[in-house]
């Protein structure tokens, strides 16, 4: 399971490392000092899906971390070492056992769960919300730099003498 997880990290370097190189060949290309509209809708869409991607990569490093952790097994392997986390071993002491532990990778989430019903996340609770905003940011751009793009192509189709 871990390996699928580093496989998906190295899926995720690779397409970031790609956006944020379109992102600046798209900039290179201009060379201009003034930037139209579109390509800097363009560019902007592509850096921020770099950055959604990245924050959601550093969210599966957490969980990739987590289960090669806690999937070592041998001694002192239980509870998970992930899990334990500060004020474990106080909960230990009041009776409350860490009783295994789940995964999710939308959002990527590696959750502790406790003998009392409760349960507590490894992986920061900003990477969810970090990564739905870059995305939801680049997903605009891209639209809006479509939009623009058939705006200015309508408007020299209005523009163009009948007949040619």
């Amino acid at each position: 399971m871990w390996f699928l997880t580093l496989l998906f990290l190295v899926i995720a370097a690779v397409t970031a490392f790609g956006l944020v190189g379109y992102g600046c060949s798209v900039l290179a290309r201009r060379g201009e000092r003034r930037v139209e509209a579109t390509v800097a809708l363009r560019t902007l869409a592509a850096f921020s899906g770099a950055a959604a991607i990245a924050v959601y990569a550093w969210g599966l490093l957490h969980v990739a971390g987590s289960l090669m952790e806690a999937e070592d097994g041998g001694t002192d392997s239980a509870p998970a070492r992930p899990c334990r986390t500060s004020g474990w071993l106080e909960r230990h002491e009041r009776g409350i056992e860490i009783s295994g532990y789940s995964v999710s990778y939308v959002p990527p989430g590696f959750v502790c769960e406790t003998s009392d019903g409760g349960s507590y996340d490894i992986v920061p609770r900003y990477i969810g919300p970090a990564a739905l905003g870059f995305a939801l940011a680049g997903a605009g751009c891209a639209v809006s730099a479509g939009y623009v793009t058939e705006l200015r192509a309508r408007g020299r189709a209005r523009r163009a003498p009948a007949g040619r």
